[in-house]
């Protein structure tokens, strides 16, 4: 994604000076990190506080002095200075954009041992002796959060330390890359351009607590963010800034948040499309890269693969062709309009500057941007910086939205841009952190994150068709050409979907139109997220923050899109996903139509290659496009809703013209379907739409609407307004009819297909089902993974030492990039080997989990194995579970039946592939529930 070195296909070398400087100094501050020490020093003690409409200063026994600062009843914000001045704010009015919401009346009170500020909302306790503060809940008694000592400061670093509720779980801190629910973790809010695991690429200094708040640190400086007990948030500056933000939900929260720092940006409905960045004026003396590359000569060349996308009958919705590292572009006027003309929209991705933007946008009709490698190094302002020139230079320039894809984001870049997640390899294991990764982004008000398709480097026809799917239902994906693994043949370094062989050219396709199709659905989430600061990509704790197992990791390996759709990404080599929580309520397969009713785990689920594990909402009514392969392919003269009926449920559709700026002065339009249903069994179900409030340009005066309703049986008569609709034979009747209805059993389990005919877009109409059967669900079961974070290892053999080092723990520490491998360079001791696990608590465990080696190895997988489970490592018992594994690097699975114990062995009694005495493992894991 972003190329600071020579050229394409030299993956260890893509590191400058500069890189390698930046990496080496963020890896000091993670060693070094946050310690006060004896040199701290803190505010003393309160010596009074005092008011100015809604501001308070506190004054202390020594210089230093706080201000505090309500600027809504949920809002407020607390500046400590050392120097008793407050002329040093280093973030002006960058990150906090709004700060003034009209009066509050916030009161002061003198409770003798603390100062209270109260609003209707909140009640903040200053403590006297020494100066501590305290949020409370506006009754004064329901604590938020609580300082556990004083804030202190070096010259270097500004430390605060907040005690931890005991359940209290935490989210943020910008784009971290991997886990999203933070509670035992240090997370460093800087970034190291390493793009590895528990590493940042785009931070922010903000952070949200279950306990129902939220803050984001007022500063430009790095810092490190300890979510232990006690929590403490360093920055690297003698000051403290802060701004507070108080929610009765995590949503709420973020509303807020977004509320001071900016909603999320509206992108143009064509950036939520196939993006694609590369070199196509490899020719360029300059150029950095491979100056033979096939059809890559002159930046016109992008037109070609605009055609080959077409010709695939393949969507794709706009294309990078500049990636400035020496490549720089040729007649962009005609590769714009040339690339319009297979409706494909153009921008530029620069690494040098945008000292041309206004003729690139103006003059050639550029819509978007991607900085790059110029702003590295300069600091997160710099980075800041460039993306508002960037969007000066295409709004002052033209009528369309901002669409910018930055480096290095901070808070506030939410309003402003797209964040990504470097320069990634196409790996088992990076897919498996990209999914939290993107998820939790979303908890800092990042509406728009993504990681490239497959990485920029390495990949395979498999983690391509993979990783393509979930991220089809991500607002914003693109793919980076040139430096991946030559595919499909010599002279072409790329990564586009339609250059693959079969099956996986028609999987991409799938998917890709599948997006194409829920258009309408995607869009509108992305309104939601410009109107809440709640994003469309929500882990599971958004939609479900009560449930203790969607709080925590657990669920990090799956996501909500938008509040219908529940996708949960394979992310290893298996046709077998295990481990999906669904929350309570009823969930639809998506392509089998089959229901199951939660809250637990289902596990077993078959997923070949081109099936996404996916799931529908009960309630769910989803508007769909006719198929089409870019937005304005077809006019949209059918909508059509996907309904998944259960109860009373709604969706309130969102449109506009989806280019120009002209939603922001109203320019836009709200259509809302209430669907009533029985809550099981049979009944009538009504799909009242009501009528359109709003206009844009190029909105239809009338549409036909098209009704998909899942069902297990058919109604007895369907209507319109309250007259009937003919039955119509099947479904060739039913295409030829202009309205009709029909029911096909074999449809997804029982799908009810409604054609209700044209109306205006500003009326209303009824459509009732009378006597329709809904689908009953199957229970999912209670067992489910087995949390890692408390496993040990108590006995394993050796990995290259006599006794055993501690790289067993390799197969227990969530990554499958490490591997636990017994001893080979000296006397490899003869099979069996065996590997003895503590789980920490007692389960009854029901399955083992086994991922062979991912690194392309394949010495030491395991082929005969015994599983055992105990509550004592002296005493084994019989195996729980016998058999043998194939060889191959599949994740493979031993199911059994549950015993109840503390400690899990697995066996290896033969290696798969009789290569040598060894045994390896990239992870083993375990299900079942907890065994008191």
């Amino acid at each position: 994604m972003r190329s600071v070195l020579p050229r394409p296909g030299s993956p260890g070398t893509r590191r400058t000076a500069l890189g390698l400087a930046v990496l080496l100094m963020a890896s000091l501050f993670a060693v070094l990190g946050p310690a006060p020490g004896a040199g701290a020093t803190t505010a003393g003690n309160v010596t009074g506080v005092t008011r100015s409409g809604d501001t308070f200063t506190v004054t202390t026994t020594g210089k230093p002095t706080a201000r505090i600062t309500v600027a809504r009843a949920d809002i407020f914000r607390i500046w400590l200075s050392p120097d008793g001045t407050f002329t040093n704010d280093p973030a002006g009015a960058d990150l906090a954009v709004r700060t003034s919401f009209g009066t509050v009346g916030a009161t002061l009170t003198d409770a003798g041992a603390y100062w209270r500020i109260g609003t209707s909302a909140i009640s903040l306790r200053i403590n006297k002796s020494p100066l501590t503060f305290a949020l409370y809940r506006a009754d004064d008694t329901t604590l938020v959060w609580a300082e556990s000592q004083p804030t202190s400061w070096t010259n270097q670093q500004t430390t605060q330390y907040l005690a931890r509720g005991a359940d209290e779980q935490f989210y943020g801190t910008g784009l971290h890359l991997g886990e999203w629910a933070l509670r035992d973790k240090t997370v460093p809010v800087s970034v190291s351009n390493s793009w590895t695991e528990n590493s940042n690429a785009s931070p922010a200094p903000f952070y949200m607590s279950t306990n129902g708040y939220g803050v984001m640190r007022n500063t430009w400086a790095p810092g490190s963010y300890n979510f232990g007990a006690p929590t403490q948030l360093t920055h690297n500056e003698n000051r403290f800034d802060a701004w507070y933000f108080a929610g009765d939900s995590l949503k709420g929260v973020l509303n807020a948040y977004t509320d001071v720092t900016g909603k999320p940006f509206l992108a143009p409905i064509w950036g939520l499309e196939l993006g694609n960045a590369d070199c196509f004026n490899a020719s360029n003396p300059a150029y950095t890269g491979d100056h033979d590359r096939l059809r890559h000569q002159t930046t016109p060349d992008a037109v070609g693969y605009a055609t080959d996308a077409r010709a695939a009958d393949m969507p794709s919705g706009w294309f990078l062709p500049n990636d400035g590292y020496g490549c720089g572009y040729t007649d962009l006027p005609n590769t714009v309009s040339s690339l319009a003309a297979q409706g494909v929209h153009t921008g530029l991705w620069t690494s040098t500057g945008l000292n041309s933007i206004n003729w690139e946008v103006g003059t050639a009709g550029s819509r978007a941007v991607k900085t790059d490698v110029a702003w590295i190094g300069g600091g997160y302002k710099s980075a800041f910086t460039g993306v508002q020139q960037a969007v000066d230079g295409i709004e002052k320039n033209s009528d369309g939205r901002r669409f910018v894809w930055t480096v290095d984001g901070w808070a506030g870049t939410q309003r402003n841009a797209v964040v990504w997640t470097g320069d990634t390899s196409g790996t088992w294991d990076a897919m498996r952190w990209h999914v939290p990764s993107i998820a939790g982004a979303g908890l800092s008000g990042l509406n728009y994150a993504s990681g490239d398709v497959d990485g920029i480097y390495a990949g395979s026809p498999q983690t391509y068709v993979r990783d393509l799917q979930w991220k089809a239902f991500t607002p914003a994906f693109m793919t980076m050409s040139g430096w991946g693994a030559t595919n499909p043949s010599a002279g072409y370094n790329d990564k586009q979907p339609w250059r693959y062989a079969e099956p996986y050219l028609s999987i991409n396709r799938k998917y890709l139109q599948l997006k194409m199709r829920l258009m309408p659905y995607l869009y509108t989430m992305s309104r939601v997220a410009t109107d809440t600061g709640v994003p469309a990509t929500r882990a599971m704790v958004l939609e479900y923050p009560d449930d203790p197992v969607a709080r925590g990791n657990l669920t990090s390996g799956q996501f909500m899109a938008g509040d219908s759709f529940l996708v949960a990404p394979v992310v290893s080599d298996t046709a077998v996903r295990d481990g999906v929580y669904l929350p309570a309520g009823d969930w639809t397969d998506y392509w089998t139509g089959k229901v199951y009713t939660g809250p637990g785990w289902l596990n077993g689920y078959s997923a070949p290659l081109d099936t996404l594990p996916l799931f529908v909402k009960s309630g769910a009514a989803v508007p769909m496009w006719p198929q089409m392969n870019y937005t304005g392919e077809k006019p949209v003269s059918t909508l059509t809703y996907d309904v998944y009926p259960r109860g009373a449920s709604s969706f309130t559709l969102y449109e506009d013209d989806g280019t120009t700026r002209a939603y922001q002065n109203g320019a836009s339009a709200r259509q809302t379907v209430n669907v009533t249903a029985p809550a099981s069994g049979s009944g009538n179900v009504t799909l009242a739409v009501g009528a359109a409030t709003g206009s844009y340009t190029g909105q239809l005066a009338s549409r036909a609407y098209e009704f998909t309703v899942h069902a297990a049986a058919a109604p007895s008569a369907v209507t319109v307004g309250g007259a009937a609709l003919p039955k119509l034979s099947g479904k060739a009747a039913y295409q030829a009819a202009a309205t009709g209805w029909y029911f096909d059993p074999a449809d997804r389990a029982g799908t009810l297909w409604i054609k209700a005919g044209d109306h205006a877009v500003n009326s209303a109409f009824t459509v009732t089902a009378t006597g329709l059967t809904l689908p009953a669900g199957t229970p999912v079961t209670a067992s489910g993974p087995i949390p890692q974070a408390g496993w040990k290892v108590v006995a394993a053999d050796s990995q290259e030492t006599t006794n055993e080092n501690g790289a067993a723990a390799n197969a227990i520490d969530g990554s499958s990039a490490t591997i636990w491998h017994t001893q080979w360079s000296s006397v490899a001791a003869p099979l069996p080997h065996e590997i003895q696990i503590d789980l920490g608590a007692r389960y009854a465990v029901d399955g083992l989990g086994y991922l062979p080696r991912q690194d392309g190895g394949v010495n030491g997988r395991i082929g005969q194995y015994e599983v055992y489970v105990s509550d004592s490592t002296t005493d084994w018992g019989p195996p729980v579970a016998t058999g043998t594994f194939a060889d191959t690097a599949s994740a493979k699975k031993a199911a059994f039946t549950a015993k109840r114990g503390r400690y899990l062995r697995l066996r290896a009694l033969t290696e798969a592939g009789n290569r040598g005495p060894w045994t390896s493992a990239a992870e083993i894991t375990a299900t079942g529930r907890p065994a008191p």
